[in-house]
């Protein structure tokens, strides 16, 4: 039989800033823009860059991380298809404090500061988009930071999962999809844990029937029961 696919009911807004674009305005904006390819691993900008540009994800995985004192990065949140990012600093002026990394062979439209500002004069709904996303990602930072100060590992790396599947999940039958691949070391670089510690909740979860994991892609079994972890009575 064939399986039943649909989106899940996002419970924030989505972040995929092309999509949610009406044609004409999509248009306009590819129009507009420059597009340049970026290797696996090769930066889009980094913290001290002059921030002058802002971008749109067409295509592939681009992870925005915030340097660290003692060298290591932490990840804030993942770019997908449709995702833009560097804004803050285009709207404030000043230069980068984050990197922009691709995770993969990724796709990148970017427009400089001056071209995004006549853009919007005259695509009011783009900006109210614009407005409405970073509030949405200003939010979900705000909780990864309580996340951070309240609850266990476990507990947040449950949540990353439920945040991203909300997101990004795909239902197939009575299973969520959650078709964005991430290594333990990204999911631990999320959620402030290791590898280690990673590796050994998500095997916990799978021995409980609550998840599976097939080519670094997570399907979930019960989103209901993940839920009940996070919110012991």
């Amino acid at each position: 039989m064939e399986a039943n696919q649909g989106h899940l009911n996002r419970q924030s807004g989505p972040t995929d800033f092309l999509a949610r674009l009406s044609s004409a305005d999509a248009r306009d904006l590819v129009h507009a823009s420059q597009r340049k390819l970026f290797a696996k691993n090769e930066f889009i900008f980094k913290a001290g860059d002059p921030g002058r540009h802002v971008y749109f994800l067409q295509q592939g995985r681009v992870k925005i991380c915030q340097p660290a004192q003692e060298g290591k990065d932490v990840i804030l949140w993942f770019c997908f298809a449709g995702d833009m990012f560097g804004m803050a600093e285009v709207a404030r002026g000043g230069g980068r404090v984050v990197h922009a990394q691709a995770c993969e062979a990724s796709e990148v439209l970017f427009l400089s500061q001056t071209e995004l500002t006549e853009y919007l004069k005259t695509h009011s709904a783009a900006a109210l988009l614009i407005m409405q996303i970073l509030a949405d990602r200003l939010r979900a930072l705000g909780d990864v930071v309580v996340n951070l100060i309240n609850d266990d590992a476990q507990t947040r790396i449950i949540k990353l999962i439920l945040r991203l599947a909300t997101r990004y999940g795909v239902r197939v039958d009575q299973d969520i999809h959650l078709n964005v691949q991430l290594t333990h070391q990204e999911i631990a670089d999320m959620v402030g844990t290791t590898r280690q510690t990673v590796t050994s909740v998500l095997s916990q979860l799978q021995r409980q029937g609550l998840m599976r994991l097939e080519n670094r892609r997570i399907r979930i079994e019960s989103m209901e029961l993940l839920d009940e972890m996070t919110n012991p009575t």
